[in-house]
């Protein structure tokens, strides 16, 4: 069992890998800028515990930051200190309203790299759950997408694939943190795709792998 603060976890996606995470067997942690809210999220759900975000994100085994892009750079400033040696998941999009159907990565070449630059250096970054539908993964269905994880640090790669298989999910080493680029440009895509094709939260499956490779 891990010790998890979800960061942002009052929000549609930080809430549903709350839930999931905590049905998994984890001790879940919400946070948000108000701990009343996530004490209320958490008691929803059935979490640990509800704290502000920096409270929420101290002496844990892993931090999960599920915030919108607008509130990026600020949260990953007020959690910087807190984190210690946690595993920082960041699972932001850069979507920039209102053509979210278009894909524009910023200068940095993905929100996980300029993630990566908030934190202190040596921070174990891990980025994921860009392409999972929130309002799906809130409830127990089965969910038809694979979850690409991408780190430099390929044992904390290696846990958090560990925790999509905790939350039903299928976790996949996507490689080296910078191509996390292609999963933040896809969601603008799948989002395209829901209107076009009338889709309810469209998710992308790998096929053809026919066994679990080793991380790398």
């Amino acid at each position: 069992m891990a010790s998890i603060g979800v960061i942002g976890g009052t929000g549609a996606l930080g809430k549903a890998i709350a839930r999931r995470l905590a049905k998994g067997g984890h001790d879940v942690t919400i946070g948000s800028r108000s701990a009343e809210s996530a004490q209320a999220a958490a008691e929803e759900i059935g979490a640990a515990g509800g704290a502000t975000n920096d409270d929420a994100a101290r002496d844990k085994d892993v931090v999960i930051v599920t915030v919108p892009y607008s509130a990026h750079a600020g949260t990953f400033a007020q959690i910087k200190d807190a984190v210690g040696n946690a595993i920082v998941v960041d699972t932001t999009v850069p979507l920039v309203p209102p053509k979210v159907m278009r894909v524009q990565l910023p200068a940095a070449g993905s929100a996980a790299v300029e993630a990566q630059g908030y934190l202190a250096e040596g921070a174990r970054l891990v980025s994921a759950f860009h392409s999972v539908a929130a309002h799906k993964l809130i409830h127990d269905e089965k969910i038809d997408c694979d979850v690409l994880v991408f780190s430099d640090d390929v044992e904390a790669r290696g846990v958090v694939v560990g925790l999509c298989g905790d939350m039903e999910l299928r976790g996949l080493s996507g490689g080296a943190l910078v191509n996390s680029a292609a999963a933040e440009a896809l969601t603008s895509i799948l989002i395209y795709m829901n209107k076009t094709y009338g889709a309810d939260g469209a998710g992308v499956r790998f096929t053809g792998l026919t066994k679990a490779p080793p991380i790398q």
